[in-house]
């Protein structure tokens, strides 16, 4: 049976070797097996595997606790597989907002660069164009208290 060093694991899992080592201190994977005379880590095939798996998780942006979830619903197959799409279906609800966040942050970047091109140009008609632009787009933006018109001096 092949086994792996934490270097081949790496480059295999695109995981850093600090992550190899935090995600068995974590209790992510492992114990991993320890070579008798240099007591460096040793993977197996199904240590590469999991590890592969927890890499996807992590690129998605899944947090240790929600790959907790998913490695222990996986002993579960049938059973757990209601929970386990509810997991992944709240990660996507997550990034889907985070999407709409990021579209509202650059509608205001382009209004607002478009706002100073206009300015640059000295044309008041597009200026003020862009400037409702801009304050529309600062509508959608979660900026806390401000109130909206104080962003359009900006």
């Amino acid at each position: 049976m092949p086994t792996f060093t934490i270097q081949d694991v790496s480059r295999r899992s695109g995981l850093s070797e600090p992550t190899l080592r935090y995600y068995e201190d974590v209790g992510l994977i492992g114990p991993i097996d320890r070579d008798e005379r240099s007591g460096h880590r040793r993977y197996g095939e199904a240590d590469l595997h999991t590890l592969e798996a927890l890499a996807c998780l992590r690129a998605v942006g899944l947090s240790i606790e929600e790959m907790r979830t998913y490695q222990a619903n996986l002993a579960h197959r049938q059973t757990a597989a209601g929970e386990q799409r509810d997991l992944l279906l709240r990660h996507a609800e997550r990034i889907e907002a985070e999407i709409v966040a990021q579209h509202a942050r650059l509608g205001y970047l382009r209004a607002k660069a478009e706002l100073w091109d206009a300015r640059e140009r000295g044309d008041a008609e597009a200026e003020a164009a862009a400037m409702r632009r801009a304050m529309d787009a600062a509508g959608s933006l979660a900026v806390g208290s401000l109130p909206v018109g104080s962003l359009g001096a900006l």
